[in-house]
Parts: C-alpha cells; structure tokens; sequence
C-alpha cells in the first residue's frame, strides 16, 4: 500500500517591519525575519508605509498596498528575493 505524505506551506500568523526588518510568525511558533533590503519596493520605503503590512491569503502571503509589493511565505522560506 502506497500512501503519499501531503505537505502543507506554513502560515503567518503576524508579522511587523523593525529596524529595517519585515518579520512572520508562523502557525508552528518560528520567527522569520529578513531585511527590507531583500526586495526593491521595500527597501526605499518609509517606515510608516513598512509598518502597514497585512497577512493575506489566509496566512500564505504578506501585502503592502501602498507599495504594491506581494511577498509568498513560502517565498520567504526558500530565500527567493526580489532585490533590483
């Protein structure tokens, strides 16, 4: 009998923008944090418009909509960055 494991991606649960870091927490109790710097339409924002960030599609992705800039957890988690 074959059985196939299903993987699920994590999910944030929260996340902030500090000292020019955007940190989740994740549904499992890790924190990741990454610099602004990672990514072109985060690192020349201000800090008020850093700080307006959202959990979007059911904790599987971050959002700034005055930035427009979407970013995947799982993106996070594999170091994809998006720095021009």
């Amino acid at each position: 009998m074959s059985t196939s494991a299903q993987t699920s991606t994590p999910k944030a649960l929260r996340a902030w923008v500090t000292n020019g870091k955007v940190w989740i927490e994740l549904e499992d109790g890790r924190e990741i944090g990454f610099p602004v710097e990672k990514f072109s339409r985060l690192k020349g924002a201000s800090a008020d418009d850093l700080a307006k960030v959202k959990i979007e599609a059911r904790g599987k992705a971050l959002r700034w909509d005055e930035l427009d800039e979407d970013i995947t957890v799982e993106g996070i988690l594999a170091g994809r960055w998006h720095a021009g």
